[in-house]
């Protein structure tokens, strides 16, 4: 099986190569094809095409997320260049989603947003994928490398995910039942459209599962909504609104000498591990457009986040209790008005973000107990300007600049206060140099703040404030070229320079900066091809993760594969009959913590996904098969246990789910 997953992706490969005329007509509802005006709001804070954005940019489409395999958006994003992403715990309920390189360091450098709202927490937490769910998405945008920090501040050094949801227009109502491996059930429905003045579009779900390894069991609750009054013409009124709830074991994982004693890849060794989150925000804001096309808006939120986990690890465990409170306020104004009769676009805002977050830990550390709490507390204030211009109708330039503070507080804490800032940078060129052909040129200036429980230390319950903020420096060159309306290749390469960077040392089972510069360097390809009723896609990433200087000199960067590859196809086989094929390879990286180099790498693997679908009026039955292969692999590995050994958590062999939805 295994010979037959790598059979398929190397036919895929070369496919495109082969298929030279097209099939039949679009007219049997054919997958869709490449949009050429695909615009981005990520990387200005406003709409703009992607062809004037001096990085490599993705815009996964309503469309492509109908055809993917994919069932939440960490697997949407596996399939797409320089993107690497690892199921921490094995059970889907916590993901790691790495841009450019960042190993265990991914959640704190890769910023996501929704509807340009952070939803990075201010802890380690990162982002938690389990909030937004798939059926909810109506687009996501991906800028790679740290041009987003100008705009949006903290942890885009790697790149800015934004995942923008949808909105009401024409009254629809959807809904979505699926149930599948290991006793999995999910259903969703949703309801948008207008009345009078007021769009709104309003979902929930429900979902569990059993999970593939013992104790892996967990549960989803959403609700959430979308609420535009127009109030005229020039001006709109926002409202957002979230609730989640979830009840998650986690399985752990296994040490090799496990393994060798005969425990199975479903066995768990923390059978009382578990993490249970509760977590709801509010957002609003007005809209007014002024001039010719100029904007203002003024965004206010609020969110809380509560979490309660009891963790095993190699000497002890901890049982913690947080609860997280953000207010965010971030006005903005963009003049996207003519300068001396040529095109330009400014944008001034300001952000404001206040978090606490009060800790109630209990810690048993190689047998001594010890109970702690705390009350941190995070204000940050930066601000921001960035233009956009076009002196030629080809050519377009474009720069930033933001000043970002922030104010730590530890109560209780030795200091008890910590104040911090950095000063940001970027600027680029696009050329369009053939139709919707174009190349760039890019620099930016990127950094991230230790986050509020890399000062707190779980293990110890001990304050940490020695730690430094890290920056970057990130340089990007890059092509798109259409040889077709249909046919597209980008290429891109990049260099990142680091310093300071921040890391968990599994030696001192503290968090530090690790004393020299790191550099990641590499290349990423894309390929697009449609036909009449066949879609092609690849995709190949080569990312060289090093520490270049200090105690760790010339190591690899654990948890980064130098080689990451992707193949998918989307074939209408008959009328109204679809198959999705995708096929990813992750190469081989060094287990997480191995900073020293000092273990053999974690196997690379390819696991081989298909779906197939059919629509029948306003129905659509579905079945999705995952791991087609059977695979046995361990998407993510780290070191644990005494002595220093491998620690594996198993990915699920061949599952599937099936189900149906409807649109009325």
């Amino acid at each position: 099986m295994k010979i037959l997953g790598k059979a398929f992706f190397l036919f895929m490969i070369a496919m495109p190569v082969y298929a030279q005329t097209p099939l039949v007509s679009q007219k049997d509802q054919a997958p869709e094809t490449v949009n050429l005006e695909d615009v981005v709001v990520t990387a200005s804070r406003f709409q703009e095409e992607i062809k004037t954005v001096p990085a490599n940019v993705t815009v996964i489409t309503t469309e492509n997320i109908k055809n993917s395999t994919a069932r939440n958006i960490p697997d949407l994003l596996r399939s797409q260049a320089g993107v690497h992403v690892n199921d921490i715990t094995g059970n889907k309920r916590s993901f790691s989603v790495d841009l450019r390189g960042f190993g265990a360091a991914a959640k704190t450098n890769t910023l996501v947003l929704v509807d340009g709202r952070r939803v990075n927490q201010p802890d380690l937490s990162g982002m938690d994928w389990s909030l937004i769910s798939l059926d909810r998405v109506e687009r996501i945008e991906i800028i790679r490398g740290g041009r987003g920090s100008v705009l949006y501040g903290d942890n885009a050094s790697g790149g800015v995910i934004n995942i923008i949801t949808k909105k009401g227009d024409d009254f629809n109502v959807n809904g979505e039942i699926m149930a599948g491996s290991y006793d999995s059930f999910d259903t969703n429905a949703s309801v948008s459209g207008t009345s009078g003045k007021v769009s709104y579009a309003l979902s929930g779900r429900y979902a569990d599962s059993d999970g593939y390894r013992d104790n892996s069991e967990t549960e989803y609750k959403d609700l959430g909504g979308n609420l535009t009054w127009f109030l005229s013409d020039r001006l709109n009124f926002n409202f957002s609104s979230d609730y989640h709830k979830d009840n998650a074991r986690l399985p752990g994982g296994i040490l090799k000498s496990d393994f060798d004693a005969g425990v199975s890849r479903k066995d768990s060794l923390n059978p009382e591990d578990l993490a249970d989150v509760e977590d709801y925000y509010f957002k609003a804001g007005p809209e007014i457009y002024f001039l010719n096309n100029s904007l203002f808006k003024a965004d206010i939120s609020y969110r809380k986040r509560s979490s309660v986990f009891d963790i095993s690890f190699a000497g002890g465990n901890f049982v913690g209790d947080t609860d997280i409170k953000t207010v965010v306020f971030a006005p903005q104004v963009v003049f996207k008005e003519k300068i001396i009769n040529r095109e330009n676009s400014l944008t001034i805002g300001f952000d404001y973000e206040k978090a606490k977050e009060d800790i109630t830990n209990t810690s048993v550390f190689f047998g001594f107990e010890s109970v702690g709490k705390f009350d941190l507390e995070k204000e940050n204030t930066g601000y921001y300007i960035y233009d956009e211009f076009k002196p030629v109708d080809s050519l377009a330039l474009s720069a930033g600049y933001r000043y970002d503070r922030a104010k730590f507080r530890f109560d209780p804490g030795t200091p008890d206060k910590v104040t911090t800032d950095e000063k940001l940078y970027n600027a680029g060129i696009n050329y369009n140099f053939h139709q919707n052909s174009y190349a760039y040129f890019g620099y930016s200036k990127s950094f991230r703040y230790p986050v509020l429980d890399e000062f707190f230390n779980f293990t110890t319950n001990t304050v940490n404030t020695d730690l430094d903020l890290q920056t970057s420096d990130d340089y990007e060159l890059g092509l798109r070229y259409y040889f077709s309306d249909s046919f597209f290749a980008h290429a891109n390469l990049f260099l990142l320079d680091t310093k300071d960077e921040i890391f968990f040392n599994p030696v001192s089972f503290a968090n530090e900066n690790i004393d020299g510069k790191t550099r990641r360097q590499g290349a990423e390809l894309t390929l697009s091809k449609s036909f009449d009723k066949l879609n092609l896609q690849g995709s190949y990433s080569f990312t060289d993760a090093e520490i270049r200087s200090g105690d760790f000199s010339g190591k690899e960067i654990p948890n980064v594969p130098k080689h990451k590859a992707n193949v998918g196809a989307e074939y209408l086989l008959v009328k109204n009959l679809t198959l999705a094929l995708n096929s990813i390879y992750v190469g081989k990286r060094p287990f997480d913590g191995d900073l020293n180099n000092d273990f053999d790498d974690q196997d690379d693997y390819i696991v081989l996904n298909a779906k197939l679908k059919y629509q029948w009026k306003n129905f659509t039955p579905f079945i999705n098969l995952n791991n087609i292969t059977n695979e046995k692999y361990s998407e993510y590995g780290v070191l644990g246990g005494f002595p220093t050994e491998e620690s594996f958590y198993p990915s699920p062999r061949f599952n599937f789910m099936v189900g149906v939805s409807a649109e009325f």
